[in-house]
C-alpha cells in the first residue's frame, strides 16, 4: 500500500523566516521519521511528500496514492487545516482523517462550541470579539479566559489570558486581535480538572482510547496548558491516566462531541470541569499531534496499552474501512532455489 505522508516541517518554515511561535504547530523531522517507521511496520510504502503545496504539484502531475496521511496544519486562514483534505477531494484522492468541513469547523473554536452545544454537550459560556474589546462590554462571567479563536498548540494561551476584571479582559482581547490578526474567544474560566480524550474509529465503531488528566507541575506557567507548558511538557506537565467517574464522563461527552463534529478516523477532544466536577467541552483537534513521546494522543494511548504502531494501525484501518478497503499483509518472500 502506497501512502503519501504530508506534513509541515518546522525547519522548512524556519528557513522561510517564520518565528518559533509561528512554527509551533508544525512537526519535527523526528516525528516524521517515527510516523514513517510506524507506517512501514504496517507494510506501507511511504512517500514523504512534504507540505500541501508539494502534494498539489504531484497531484496535478498525475501522481496518485492508495492513501494520503496528512498531518499538515497549513499556515494562513481559519480554514487552513482543511486545505489538504479539500485538495484530496478535488482530485478524488483517498485520504485519512476528517473532511474539510469538520477540519474548518473544529479549528474555529466558537463554531465547534456551537455545534457541540447544540448536540447537548456542555461547554463554558463564551463570546467572540471580532475586532475590539468594546464588543464585550456586557460580559460578566469572571474569571474568564481569552485566546485566539482559531489557533492550536496553546498559541495565545498564557498567564495573562486568565482575566478577572473588565479592564484585564479588554487588554487581553486587544492583545490577541493585534498579535494574531483574528477574533478573540472569551470563555468562562472553569476551575476544575482538565482532561484530554483520545478517540479512534468512525460512526458506531468510534471508541474512546483513553482519558488523560493534564496536571501542571509547580514550576509550570500556572492555571493554563499554555504553549510554553506544552513545548516543555516533559519538565512542566504530568499526564495522568484517569478512569474515575468524572474522567469517564469526560470520555462519554468527548465521544458525543466527536460524533457531533463528524470527526473521522481519530481525534483528540479537550475538556475542563467546573467547580462541581462537571466536564465541559473546550475544543477538538481532528489532526492530533503524533510525536510518540511528546504528543497527547500517543501518550494517552500508550497509557492504555496501545503502542504507537498499533495506534497508527487503528487510524489507518479506520480510514481504509471508509473506502471499503483493508490492509493486506505482504506476500511471503519466495525461497531462492
Amino acid at each position: 500500500m502506497r501512502v503519501a505522508l504530508v506534513c509541515d516541517l518546522r525547519d522548512d518554515y524556519r528557513a522561510l523566516g517564520l518565528s518559533e511561535e509561528a512554527v509551533a504547530e508544525f512537526d519535527s523531522v523526528e516525528t516524521i521519521d517515527q510516523l514513517a517507521a510506524a507506517l512501514e511496520a504496517l507494510h506501507c510504502e511511504v512517500v514523504r511528500v512534504g507540505r500541501g503545496q508539494m502534494l498539489a504539484a504531484r497531484l496535478v502531475a498525475g501522481e496518485r496514492y492508495d492513501l494520503v496521511f496528512s498531518i499538515a496544519e497549513g499556515v494562513k486562514g481559519r480554514s487552513r487545516e482543511a486545505q489538504v483534505a479539500a485538495l484530496c477531494e478535488l482530485f478524488d484522492q483517498p485520504y485519512l482523517f476528517s473532511d474539510p468541513l469538520t477540519m474548518a469547523a473544529s479549528l474555529d473554536k466558537a463554531v465547534a462550541k456551537r455545534l457541540v452545544r447544540d448536540a447537548g454537550v456542555k461547554t463554558p459560556a463564551f463570546a467572540v470579539a471580532e475586532g475590539a474589546a468594546n464588543e464585550l462590554a456586557d460580559w460578566t462571567d469572571f474569571p474568564a479566559f481569552v485566546k485566539p479563536v482559531a489557533e492550536g498548540t496553546g498559541k495565545g494561551c498564557e498567564a495573562a489570558s486568565l482575566v478577572h476584571t473588565q479592564a484585564e479582559l479588554e487588554e487581553a482581547v486587544d492583545r490577541v486581535v493585534e498579535r494574531y490578526h483574528q477574533p478573540a474567544l472569551v470563555e468562562q474560566y472553569l476551575p476544575g480538572r482538565e482532561f484530554t480524550v483520545g478517540i479512534a474509529g468512525n460512526g458506531n465503531d468510534a471508541r474512546v482510547l483513553g482519558v488523560c488528566e493534564i496536571l501542571l507541575k509547580p514550576q509550570a506557567e500556572a492555571n493554563v496548558y499554555s504553549l510554553h507548558n506544552k513545548e516543555l511538557c516533559e519538565d512542566l506537565v504530568i499526564y495522568a491516566p484517569a478512569d474515575d467517574g468524572e474522567a469517564r464522563l469526560a470520555g462519554t461527552r468527548a465521544l458525543q462531541a466527536y460524533r457531533a463534529l463528524e470527526c473521522r478516523d481519530a481525534a483528540r477532544i479537550d475538556f475542563r470541569s467546573d467547580a462541581n466536577g462537571d466536564p465541559h467541552f473546550l475544543e477538538a483537534n481532528p489532526i492530533a499531534g503524533l510525536n510518540p513521546w511528546h504528543s497527547d494522543l500517543p501518550i494517552l494511548a500508550e497509557q492504555n496499552g496501545i503502542g504507537f504502531v498499533e495506534l497508527i494501525g487503528l487510524i489507518l484501518d479506520a480510514g481504509l474501512a471508509r473506502y471499503g478497503l483493508r490492509r493486506q499483509a505482504p506476500e511471503p518472500r519466495r525461497k531462492s532455489a
